[in-house]
């Protein structure tokens, strides 16, 4: 996998403020445009832009983004699909990924659950409103904000009417929260995203997926049921009929949204206090980062050069002699 030997100072008309994340497909930048907002730049690494199929899936996700509005999903705000590595600029949402605030203080409770709950539901609405199958819909992929959840990367989403890129029978996705029909490498539809939604719900209640992980995660899914243990009453049924395995058996998303909101209770409060605790983290480092002057200082340059490098697989040596070298 490889690694930028510095992170870029600008990237289209945003300058960079720091690194978010970075994965397989590439990096996540805090950028800033020139009236200072802040947004989430992700840039496609230059093994992958090479690749001509590769581009084009990126502007299939970004034109299936683009054609999505919602209150709980991120909206796209600029890209160039053109450019030598491309990238993609949504708003900033300065919380935690669902998946993030598990791992680090365990499962949410019901009341908080159902409220996320009926922030996906409406999130899916504007989605396949948009005549968009998101396909990937995973805790990793929902990001936690002071006013509910936003559904993120359009990565492998397929618009209605569009041709696909995927061929028949390859199978694309996470296979812990993907459906039956997926797994098998079949057309899905919006009743997919229904499916991936219970097992998003179930790992918010429970901390982990309801078909498990590993090897045998693809066949438990497709044929086996779904490990619900430790969640009761209507929740549970809830659930259990989001993770039908036929399609058909699924349920509606307004009569989710329904069945979400009936049994919740008034104290429900959001966000949780672990999660308004890390998106009041990620606010006040903002707002650190807008009182700082435009031009980043020489030693947290250095700081972040020596990170990059120690990134790219060089030695201490070798870093010590660049940072020395730079700070000249």
């Amino acid at each position: 996998m490889r690694t930028p030997v510095s992170d870029p100072m600008r990237i289209g008309p945003y300058r960079i403020v720091g690194r978010l994340g970075s994965g397989g497909m590439g990096w996540v930048y805090l950028g800033r445009s020139p009236s200072g907002r802040e947004v989430a730049v992700k840039v496609v690494r230059p093994e992958l832009a090479a690749e001509g199929e590769f581009r084009e899936r990126f502007a299939r996700e970004v034109a299936a983004a683009r054609v999505v509005s919602g209150a709980y999903t991120a909206a796209v705000v600029d890209a160039d699909t053109e450019a030598e590595l491309p990238w993609l600029a949504t708003l900033y949402v300065p919380g935690p990924s669902l998946a993030e605030a598990v791992r680090a203080d365990g499962p949410l409770p019901e009341p908080q659950v159902r409220r996320l709950g009926a922030g996906l539901v409406e999130a899916l609405q504007a989605i396949h409103a948009a005549r968009v199958v998101h396909r990937d819909l995973k805790p990793a992929n929902v990001l936690l904000a002071s006013d509910g959840p936003r559904v993120i990367d359009f990565g492998i989403s397929r618009v209605d009417g569009a041709p696909g890129l995927t061929q028949v029978g390859v199978v694309v996705g996470t296979p812990p929260f993907m459906s039956p029909e997926q797994i098998r490498g079949a057309t899905v539809g919006p009743p997919s995203d229904v499916f991936s939604l219970g097992g998003v719900l179930v790992y918010a209640l429970t901390g982990r997926p309801p078909h498990g992980s590993g090897e045998a995660v693809r066949y438990r899914v497709a044929f086996e049921e779904p490990e619900l243990d430790g969640i009761t009453g209507p929740m549970r049924e809830l659930i259990a009929r989001c993770l039908a395995k036929r399609p058909e058996d699924r349920p509606r998303l307004d009569r989710l949204m329904a069945g979400l909101l009936e049994q919740e209770p008034r104290e429900a409060v959001w966000p949780p206090p672990t999660v308004a605790h890390s998106i009041a983290a990620r606010t006040q480092d903002l707002v650190k980062r807008r009182k700082q002057s435009t031009s980043v200082s020489v030693p947290s340059c250095l700081l972040s050069h020596a990170r990059a490098l120690l990134d790219a697989g060089l030695t201490d040596a070798m870093v010590t002699e660049a940072v020395v070298r730079g700070g000249a």
